[in-house]
C-alpha cells in the first residue's frame, strides 16, 4: 500500500497526471488553473471547481521562448512554454488575482494560445495602509465572485463557501503541524518532502488531501536523525517550486532546513481564513492577515515588513543563517533585498543569495558557495576545546 507522504510526493511530482486522473474520475466537474500567489481558491472550490496552483514543470523552454523575453522569470517563461505546448489544456478556465507585471504577461499569453479558455484578471490593491483600501479589495473581491459565479453557472452559496474555508483552514493547520514541529526542532525531514506536503496541496483535492495529512500524522513521520550542525532558514521564491535538487544539494552540505517563507512552503499555509465572520468579508480580511503573518515585496504596509518578519522567524528557529533563493529577474524580490542584506548585516545573521532559473543551475558553483556559507557558520560556532 502506498504510504500517504509517498502518494502526496507522487502528485507533487506529476500534477498534470493527477488533474488528468482527477477529471477523468469527475465528468462534468472543471478545473481551474489558479497563479500566484493571492486568488482566494475557496471560492473555486465552493462553486463547484476543483482549484488547482499552476506549477512550473521540468520540461526545457522551446517553443514558449519565443513568446516573452528572456528578463521574464523563469516561472513565467516555463508558464508561456506550457501554453505554446497544449500542455495547460487540462484546466477550463485561468483566474488571476495579483500585481506582477511578468505574471500579467504570462496570463496574456495564456488567453493568446488558448482562447477558448476564460481567464479572468483580478487585482487587489497592493497600498495596505491606505483609508480606502478595505473598500476597494472588498470591492474587487465582489467582482472576483461575480466572475466565479459566471464561470461555474450558478451563484457561490454562502453556505458552501463557510464550509469550504473551514476545509481549507484544517488543511493549512495540519501543514502548520508540521512547520512547527521543524522549527522547533522536533521534526527531522527532508526540505523536498516538506515542499511535497504544500505542492500537493496546492493540487490535490482538499478533502483528500486533508484525508491524508490526518493519517500521516497519525501515522507519524519517520524522522531522520540530524547529523547537521547547521540550522538554515530558506527565504525567497514567490511563485513556484524550488528544485528539489537544489533542496537536496543544501543539505548534503551539512545543513538543516529548520524553517522557510517560501510559497511552497510557510507563505501558502500561515494564514487562516476567519470563520466568524461573512464568507466573502472573512477572505477580503484573509488578504490583509496573510501580509502581517508573512509580508510581501508586492504590497506597502506602514506596519509590516519582510525584513522585520525575517528577523523574528530567524530568532524563533535559532536558524544559523539564511539562504535566499531569487528567482532571477523577480523585480519585487530584487528591489527589496538591499534592505534584508542591510538587517542581515546589522544582525550579524550569515546569508548567501541564490539566484534561480528555470534551466541551467550551476548546481557544483552553488555547491561550493554553500559549503562556503555552512564552513563559516560552523567556524563561528564552534566551541573552543578545552586546554
Amino acid at each position: 500500500m502506498t504510504s500517504p507522504l509517498n502518494r502526496l510526493t507522487e502528485v507533487a511530482a506529476d500534477p498534470d497526471r493527477y488533474v488528468a486522473e482527477w477529471k477523468q474520475a469527475h465528468p462534468g466537474r472543471q478545473v481551474a488553473g489558479v497563479l500566484p500567489m493571492n486568488f482566494p481558491e475557496e471560492l473555486l472550490h465552493s462553486a463547484g471547481f476543483l482549484p488547482v496552483v499552476i506549477q512550473e514543470n521540468n520540461d526545457p523552454d522551446t517553443h514558449g521562448r519565443a513568446i516573452l523575453a528572456e528578463f521574464y522569470c523563469g516561472y513565467t517563461r516555463n508558464l508561456a512554454d506550457q501554453a505554446a505546448k497544449g500542455k495547460l489544456g487540462i484546466y477550463d478556465a485561468y483566474f488571476v488575482a495579483d500585481h506582477c507585471v511578468q505574471l500579467l504577461g504570462a496570463a496574456d499569453v495564456m488567453r493568446f494560445t488558448s482562447p477558448q479558455t476564460p481567464i479572468y484578471f483580478g487585482q487587489f490593491i497592493a497600498s495596505m495602509s491606505e483609508p480606502s483600501t478595505r473598500v476597494k479589495v472588498r470591492t474587487e473581491l465582489d467582482r472576483i465572485v461575480a466572475e466565479v459565479e459566471r464561470s461555474a453557472g450558478g451563484p457561490v452559496d454562502p453556505d458552501r463557501l463557510a464550509e469550504s474555508i473551514r476545509l481549507y483552514n484544517r488543511d493549512r493547520m495540519l501543514l502548520r503541524e508540521v512547520f512547527d514541529a521543524r522549527r522547533r526542532g522536533r521534526l527531522h525531514l527532508p526540505s523536498k518532502d516538506v515542499q511535497s506536503l504544500v505542492k500537493s496541496s496546492m493540487v490535490m483535492d482538499k478533502a483528500e488531501h486533508v484525508a491524508l495529512l490526518e493519517q500521516l500524522l497519525t501515522e507519524g513521520i519517520e524522522s531522520r536523525d540530524p547529523h547537521a550542525r547547521v540550522r538554515l532558514h530558506l527565504s525567497g521564491h514567490f511563485c513556484h517550486a524550488p528544485k528539489r535538487e537544489l533542496l537536496e544539494l543544501i543539505e548534503d552540505c551539512g545543513a538543516e532546513i529548520v524553517d522557510d517563507d517560501l510559497y511552497h512552503g510557510r507563505r501558502y499555509i500561515t494564514t487562516d481564513v476567519r470563520e466568524d465572520l461573512d464568507p466573502v468579508d472573512a477572505l477580503a480580511e484573509w488578504y490583509f492577515d496573510r501580509n502581517v503573518n508573512v509580508p510581501c515585496p508586492t504590497r506597502v504596509q506602514h506596519d509590516a515588513d519582510w525584513d522585520t518578519y525575517l528577523r523574528d522567524a530567524v530568532g524563533e528557529s535559532g536558524a544559523d543563517g539564511v539562504v535566499i533563493l531569487m528567482a532571477k529577474f523577480c523585480e519585487p524580490h530584487m528591489l527589496l533585498y538591499p534592505e534584508l542584506r542591510t538587517m542581515m548585516d546589522e544582525r550579524q545573521i550569515p546569508y548567501l543569495l541564490i539566484e534561480t532559473e528555470h534551466e541551467g543551475l550551476p548546481l557544483e558553483s552553488i555547491r561550493t558557495r554553500v559549503e562556503a556559507l555552512v564552513e563559516r557558520i560552523s567556524r563561528r560556532t564552534r566551541i573552543p576545546a578545552a586546554v
